[in-house]
């Protein structure tokens, strides 16, 4: 019996716990993909990092927005820092 086999049948609720949330991060993913296409335009490593970095940025505010409009949220942001400035 190969070892997700058994994690399934044997302790089954924290397989579903962890499955759960890797069907969350794909749904993300595909949530990304769908607002700002799925191709990095950048050329270099560092920069496509940044860029990707970027997309899940936007998506994030884009997600706080809705909620404020859609679910009367109010996003309550952690005081700024002193070593930012």
């Amino acid at each position: 019996m190969s070892r997700m086999s058994y994690f399934y049948n044997f302790k089954r609720a924290e397989f579903l716990a962890h499955y759960h949330q890797r069907s969350n991060v794909e749904t993300i993913f595909s949530m990304i993909k769908g607002k700002f296409r799925e191709r990095l335009r950048s050329k270099s490593t560092t920069a496509q990092v940044n860029e990707a970095l970027g997309k899940v940025l936007c998506h994030n505010l884009c997600v706080v927005i809705q909620s404020m409009y859609e679910l009367n949220v109010t996003p309550e942001f952690a005081a700024r820092s002193r070593d930012f400035g």
